[in-house]
């Protein structure tokens, strides 16, 4: 099957080579995104490695007008000025030499060149990488099952971030490394990116305030036998962009016998997903006021789009593997456990964690630590 798509490629690439050249790279792009979501793989990277090729092109060409311009004596003589050379290309009305600028100025701040021609130059060579074509071709690598070509091409795309239309872009990808890493068994390097993106976005987590954070919350979970709804009402997250990543690391640790790391990393998950569904309801519902965890998955399970979201986020899996992380990490906590515990065995839609919900209850356990190489 690998042999036959990379044949087809090759030779649709030969074929469709001249075509593609007369195309704006985005729409290269936008075109191999649709072959993509439909399931015609090998033209969607003809399409993306065209779009490269026509980016790499167009900012080529910009390159070289200035570098044509630059070759000139009289500019020349203006120096390093990237002020003097403006005015020269104005006053000769120099239509491509202005565009390659104007161009630049689009997608770099032009403060930062410091009134350096040369400076322009370099940069405008630099634009010439396509961080989002990258990763697109990765995805289709990743689709036929190339696992280690597809984190390549998503950590070529990542080493490019700077260029993205949409700077948030890079969290995506870096989350596509970590799914990949994972699958592959990677599991040190899926942890350092996973923490990569906590400590890239998650101001309530990193330095010193963080762990004084995570200490206080500790205390209101096991401060009384409510400390489950008061940790709710007293703390509020709706850091969406994290959680998963905390997640990722909660189960990871959980699994490895690092249960107060676990704990830690599903509690801000925890935290996060349940900030989610109270402000939700409360756009939905004016007088809806959080009174405690079974009262708010009841009025969620009568949403759609909160049924969606507990089944992306694998919210019934987090409740469990959180207790389960608070009970391994000390008899203090055994309290919060056997409530999550509790409320999790009555979700009729909880299925196997609901289940084990109920095995934990007749008699809790720590379960068995993976082996991960």
């Amino acid at each position: 099957m690998k042999k036959s798509f990379f044949l087809v490629f090759f030779i649709s690439f030969c074929l469709f080579n001249a075509w593609s050249q007369t195309q704006p790279y985005w729409y290269s792009l936008e075109r191999g995104k649709f072959y993509f979501r439909t399931g015609e793989y090998g033209r969607a990277l003809i399409a993306f490695e065209s779009a490269k090729r026509d980016r790499n092109n167009m900012y080529t060409r910009m390159e070289r007008d200035i570098i044509e311009l630059l070759s000139n004596p009289a500019v020349r003589a203006l120096g390093d000025s990237l002020e003097r050379v403006e005015v020269y290309i104005k006053d000769r009305y120099l239509v491509h030499a202005n565009a390659a600028l104007q161009e630049l100025y689009h997608r770099y701040p032009k403060r930062l060149l410091e009134n350096s021609v040369f400076r322009a130059l370099e940069e405008i060579g630099k634009l010439k990488d396509f961080p989002e074509a990258e990763y697109w071709i990765g995805e289709t690598f990743r689709i036929e099952g190339e696992l280690g070509i597809a984190l390549e091409q998503y950590r070529k795309a990542y080493s490019q971030r700077r260029f993205l239309e949409n700077p948030n872009f890079s969290i995506e990808i870096l989350y596509r490394m970590v799914d990949v890493l994972k699958t592959m068994q990677n599991y040190a390097e899926m942890e350092r990116l996973a923490l990569e993106i906590i400590e890239q976005n998650d101001s309530l987590w990193i330095g010193g305030a963080g762990v004084i954070t995570r200490s206080a919350m500790n205390t209101i979970l096991e401060s009384r036998n409510d400390g489950l709804t008061r940790f709710l009402v007293i703390y509020r997250y709706n850091n969406n962009t994290v959680e998963r990543a905390h997640r990722i690391l909660g189960l990871y640790y959980y699994s490895s016998g690092r249960y107060r790391q676990a704990a830690e990393h599903l509690m801000f998950s925890f935290l996060i997903q349940n900030t989610i569904l109270i402000e939700e309801l409360m756009r939905g519902q004016f007088d809806f006021q959080f009174t405690n965890l079974d009262d708010l998955i009841v009025q969620a399970r009568r949403r759609s789009i909160l049924v969606n979201y507990i089944q992306e986020v694998e919210y019934y899996k987090t409740l469990y593997y959180f207790a389960a992380a608070i009970y391994s990490d000390g008899n203090t906590k055994q309290i919060p456990a056997r409530q999550l515990w509790t409320l999790l065995s009555n979700q009729p839609d909880a299925g196997e964690w609901a289940n084990r919900a109920r095995l934990q209850l007749r008699s809790p356990f720590v379960e068995r630590i993976i082996e991960i190489p």
